[in-house]
């Protein structure tokens, strides 16, 4: 009879990673840095525990986006009120919120629950190419 791993959230072990995303594709960046923080990259990956390791982002004011999405593609914000639907165009979006771009694209890869929210906690996103995580010792991860 085959067992079945379940890794245990006390078990785990994390490490931490740098992606340099000058000059690459926000949605590729986005998916391969959702799979590291999930932690489909381990033999010990378990859907229901959190598995993955922690994820640095530099550069993101420098992330690309194919094709005419710069002027095409919106964010979109709403509330509940009549008339409160917001909309602002990638490219004021990149230009001024980049962070937040680069994380609003990862949150959408990740699971739609506790666990997600959890795991999006593991994610630093800088502009530059300078983050404080020296004391992790994180190792750069070379994005496909």
């Amino acid at each position: 009879m085959i067992k079945t791993f379940m890794a245990k959230k006390e078990a785990v072990e994390r490490k931490w990673y740098v992606v340099d995303a000058a000059g690459k594709p926000l949605g590729r960046v986005a998916s391969q840095v959702a799979s590291v923080l999930r932690g489909k990259h381990k033999p010990t990956f378990t859907p229901h525990v959190d598995t993955g390791d922690f994820v640095i982002v530099l550069n993101c004011d420098q992330v690309v986006l194919t094709g005419n999405k710069l002027q095409q593609k919106m964010y979109v914000r709403r509330s509940p009120r009549p008339g409160h639907l917001k909309q602002t165009q990638y490219a004021k979006l990149m230009a001024e919120r980049s962070d937040f771009a680069v994380m609003h694209a990862v949150k959408g890869m990740l699971p739609h629950n506790s666990l997600g929210r959890k795991m999006l906690k593991k994610l630093r996103v800088y502009k530059g190419a300078e983050h404080k995580h020296e004391a992790q010792h994180p190792e750069v991860l070379a994005l496909d």
